[in-house]
């Protein structure tokens, strides 16, 4: 069994060590918060052990889940690798780009496993469209959500748009050939609402919207491709897949047919829904994160790939920081 500790007790570190104590793979053996009020709260709701220093509790733990607020990530992060413990980290992986790439140089030394808590990827509904999502041309993505103060100290491609940029970087295998973007800070110091751009090498583009500044939560993402179009709805987990295919012998009297010319000839419209188990997206990256420990094997998102993701957030950032307005 893997012994391991949380650091951060907030609303999703409490969420965290409910989970935990649920996965047999992993005994919580306690937590580290400065803050009070968490830790008492977190007492009172699991019973666990408060530690008085992160020191105290790395050094009697396998693993640490790291949950605190994203400028102490790799602090926290640096004192267990020189521990040599396991790691998951909340997204994003680090506060800068640039702690980051020293974070992969000491992961890289430490021979341990790491994962990065981009959750959507272990969103049911992805799980189930991603064997359909073959080569895609163009990516629409809309995560919207209603106005909550806490995380509006950060821009919302930190807050929210990083999530669609991991899935984008994760299901396109190109590289990234140009990135646009615009914002505008409604609310906040920083930008509420947020559009990119992000332009591939081998052609495909994807165009990404975050706000949380909206009447209503929406999160959704659309891959067009050849001959298919791939919706997922990671809200509600659900995910539908319209697929046109080559009329070989007499069409499907109930189905859609359409005629593309002598040269295409007829198409058949397939409507598709693949069933989706209704899991727990955060307690299925936990149960991952342990089987990558106890079968020695990678884990699913990789230090590597939460760099990759922080990189793009902060280059989309820097794009709305020089769309200044325009002043006769």
């Amino acid at each position: 069994m893997i012994q391991i500790g949380v650091l951060g007790v907030g609303h999703l570190g409490r969420i965290h060590i409910k989970l935990l104590k649920e996965i047999e793979d992993f005994e919580v053996i306690g937590f580290y918060d400065p803050n009070d009020e968490n830790a008492q709260k977190a007492i009172n709701e699991f019973g666990i052990k408060r530690f008085q220093s992160d020191l105290e509790l790395i050094e009697l733990c396998d693993a640490l889940d790291i949950v605190t607020p994203t400028v102490n990530h790799y602090q926290c992060a640096i004192t267990a690798l020189k521990k040599s413990k396991h790691l998951f980290i909340e997204k994003p992986i680090t506060n800068t780009v640039d702690e980051a790439k020293k974070l992969l140089r000491f992961i890289a030394e430490a021979n341990v496993k790491v994962q990065v808590g981009h959750v959507e990827r272990f969103n049911p509904a992805y799980i189930a469209a991603l064997p359909y999502c073959q080569r895609p041309m163009f990516v629409e993505t809309h995560r919207l959500a209603q106005f909550n103060p806490r995380g509006t100290d950060v821009s919302v491609v930190l807050d929210l748009m990083i999530h669609d940029i991991d899935i984008i970087l994760s299901t396109v295998k190109s590289e990234i050939k140009k990135i646009s973007a615009s914002g505008v800070a409604v609310v906040s110091d920083s930008p509420d609402i947020a559009n990119a751009r992000i332009e591939f090498n081998n052609g495909c583009v994807a165009n990404l919207t975050a706000s949380r500044i909206s009447m209503k939560n929406m999160r959704k993402t659309r891959f067009f491709q050849k001959d298919a179009y791939i919706s997922i709805d990671f809200l509600e987990k659900q995910a539908s897949i319209i697929r046109l295919k080559n009329i070989v012998e007499e069409p499907d009297p109930y189905g859609i047919s359409i005629d593309l010319g002598p040269e295409k000839g007829m198409k058949q419209i397939y409507f598709e829904t693949p069933e989706t188990n209704k899991t727990n997206a955060i307690e299925e990256e936990l149960k991952c994160f342990a089987q990558s420990i106890i079968m020695d094997k990678p884990t699913i998102v990789t230090a590597d790939d939460g760099y990759k993701s922080l990189k793009v957030a902060y280059e989309i950032i820097s794009k709305l920081n020089t769309n200044t307005p325009f002043s006769d």
